[in-house]
C-alpha cells in the first residue's frame, strides 16, 4: 500500500515576513493612485481597484482580528483545506469588501492593516488557533493563506493598473505550494506529476503510479501561470494553446480539476 504524503510545513517566521513584504509592495503600488485609477475596473466582477484594495486590507487585517478573539477549542481546517472553502463564501466576502471600501481611503485601510499586523502577529505562536470564517485554523496555516490572498490579488491589481508589480519570493513560493497541494488533495493519485519550478512538485490524478525514470504524464508551468490557473484567472485550454503550460501524456489534462480557488 502506498504511503500517504506528509503534510507540508511552513516556517512561521519566513511566512510572517512574506506577508509583511508583499503587503508593502501593495502599499507602494496604491499610495499615489488618484480617484480615476482607484475607480478603474478589475477582472473581479463588479469590483473596482478601490474594492480590490479594500479586500487586500481585509485579508491581512483578519489575522489581527482573529488574534484578538478567544482561541477555538480544536483545529477544524488546514491550509490546504482552506482552499475549498473560498467559493461558498464569495457573497459574504463581496458584501464585507464593499462596506469596507466605502469606509475609508484605500491607502488608509492598508496602513491600518499593516500596523495591526506588526503589533499583534510577531509574538503569537504558530500553533495558536484562530476562529476564521473557514473554520478553526492554526496561525501558521492561516498566514500561508494570506500569502495566497496577497499574491493572487497583487496579480489582479497589476492587471487592472496595467503595471508590473513585484512579488516577494517567499510569498510567491508559499502560494504556489499551497495551491499545488490543494490540487493533489482534490485529485489524489500518482499518475501525473505537476511541476511548478522552482517551488513545487506534486503527484496527482488516479491511475498507474509512477515509480522511477521520467513520468509518463507531466505538467509543467511557471508560478504565476499556475496561480492564475488554480484561481480561474486563466483557462487550461488557453494556457496550453499559448504554450504557457507544457502537458505530456494521455492523463496530463488538469481541466477537470480547475479552478481550485473560487
Amino acid at each position: 500500500m502506498p504511503t500517504r504524503a506528509r503534510a507540508r510545513t511552513y516556517d512561521l517566521a519566513k511566512t510572517r515576513a512574506a506577508v509583511t513584504a508583499q503587503l508593502e509592495h501593495v502599499r507602494e503600488a496604491v499610495r499615489d493612485l488618484d480617484d480615476e485609477r482607484l475607480g478603474a475596473p478589475t477582472r473581479l466582477g463588479g469590483w473596482t481597484v478601490r474594492e480590490l484594495v479594500a479586500h487586500l486590507a481585509m485579508a491581512v487585517e483578519a489575522v489581527a482580528r482573529h488574534l484578538e478573539r478567544p482561541a477555538p477549542p480544536a483545529r477544524e481546517v488546514t491550509a490546504t483545506g482552506w482552499v475549498a472553502t473560498t467559493a461558498p463564501r464569495a457573497g459574504d466576502i463581496d458584501e464585507k469588501t464593499r462596506a469596507l471600501a466605502a469606509s475609508a481611503a484605500p491607502a488608509e485601510l492598508l496602513d491600518r492593516a499593516a500596523a495591526r499586523f506588526a503589533e499583534l502577529v510577531p509574538d503569537a505562536p504558530g500553533d495558536r488557533l484562530l476562529a476564521a470564517r473557514a473554520g478553526a485554523i492554526r496561525l501558521d496555516d492561516f498566514l500561508v493563506t494570506r500569502c495566497v490572498e496577497l499574491v493572487v490579488h497583487t496579480d489582479d491589481l497589476a492587471a487592472a493598473l496595467g503595471a508590473s508589480l513585484p512579488y516577494d519570493r517567499q510569498a510567491l513560493a508559499a502560494a504556489t505550494r499551497l495551491l499545488a497541494d490543494a490540487l493533489a488533495a482534490k485529485a489524489p493519485g500518482g499518475s501525473v506529476e505537476v511541476r511548478v519550478p522552482p517551488y513545487a512538485v506534486v503527484q496527482c490524478v488516479e491511475g498507474p503510479r509512477h515509480t522511477r525514470g521520467t513520468p509518463p504524464n507531466v505538467v509543467e508551468t511557471a508560478p504565476l501561470t499556475w496561480i492564475r490557473l488554480a484561481t480561474g484567472r486563466l483557462e487550461w485550454s488557453e494556457a496550453v494553446e499559448e504554450a504557457e503550460v507544457t502537458a505530456s501524456g494521455e492523463r496530463a489534462d488538469l481541466a477537470p480539476y480547475l479552478p481550485l480557488l473560487g
